[in-house]
């Protein structure tokens, strides 16, 4: 599906645990999202939207925008140290996105408090329109960030 097979940001320029998650992520690197930054608190995913990605209204299916907003929640929420993942999202649909839109995903956490934290995250497409806003809700795990578990092992660390 996708035709992008590392981060847009140049090697030096991602933290390591964020460059190490984003070569685990493989639904992330599949669909060609490219890690173009990444820190606490913070993060930003770009996505172009291919004819494969339209529903049967011939715009791209809000699934793709959902997991684009939720991939750049993810590497936001996941630099502090704990695995983090989410526990509650929902976006807004706001434009609709065709074939050939190039989409900027940009998080940024607005509070953190015990082990969970929000993030909202802008979508925008190449002309500055502002076609989705996602908000998530975070909570700590155990383990280092972005830390693979084994199969069947234990969700909670």
């Amino acid at each position: 599906m996708g035709t992008n097979s590392g981060p847009a940001a140049a090697p030096g320029e991602l933290p390591g645990w964020a460059a190490e998650m984003y070569a685990r992520d493989t639904a992330t690197r599949t669909l060609g999202m490219r890690l173009e930054g990444a820190g606490s608190g913070r993060a930003s995913v770009r996505l172009r939207i291919t004819p494969g990605m339209l529903n049967g209204h011939g715009i791209a299916h809000g699934g793709y925008l959902f997991l684009l907003a939720d991939t750049a929640f993810a590497y936001a929420c996941n630099g502090y140290g704990p695995v983090t993942v989410a526990h509650s999202a929902q976006i807004s649909f706001l434009h609709p996105v065709e074939a050939g839109d190039d989409l900027l995903a940009e998080a940024v956490e607005r509070d953190r408090y015990g082990r969970n934290g929000v993030y909202d995250v802008t979508v925008r497409r190449q002309d500055g329109t502002v076609v989705a806003e996602f908000r998530g809700h975070s909570v700590a795990l155990s383990g280092r960030p972005g830390a693979a578990r084994p199969a069947g092992g234990d969700p909670a660390g």
